[in-house]
């Protein structure tokens, strides 16, 4: 049974920072690119960054700067740094894994940025 769990996120101000993990099991997931995507309110989910299994890394031109993405393949594990965080970032955070067109998605996880 493959498991996207994702944890970290709550409340933040703006111009603080919030890291989320995401521990995968059931998948081999060295072989997984493995993604942030998010969803505010009345809009579309989106891309937030990705990192491939070699590790190459890609980011949204809005998170650039702030936000890094990192994998520990030891631990099955993706990470979402964000940094300088804006109330622009309040959304519903999803971990995503893909391989050859095979996807899943973790739970979600609700980022609040607000004074």
């Amino acid at each position: 049974q493959v498991q996207l769990v994702q944890s970290g996120g709550g409340l933040v101000q703006p111009g603080g920072s919030l890291r989320l993990s995401c521990a995968a099991s059931g998948i081999r997931f060295s072989i997984y690119a493995m993604g942030w995507y998010r969803q505010a309110p009345g809009k579309q989910r989106e891309l937030v960054a990705s990192v491939r299994g070699s590790g190459t890394t890609d980011y949204a031109d809005f998170v650039k700067g702030r936000f890094t993405i990192s994998r520990d393949n030891a631990k099955n594990t993706v990470y979402l740094q964000m940094n300088n965080l804006e109330p622009e970032d309040t959304a519903v955070y999803y971990c995503h894994a893909n391989w050859s067109a095979i996807r899943y998605w973790g739970q979600g996880t609700q980022v609040t940025v607000s004074s």
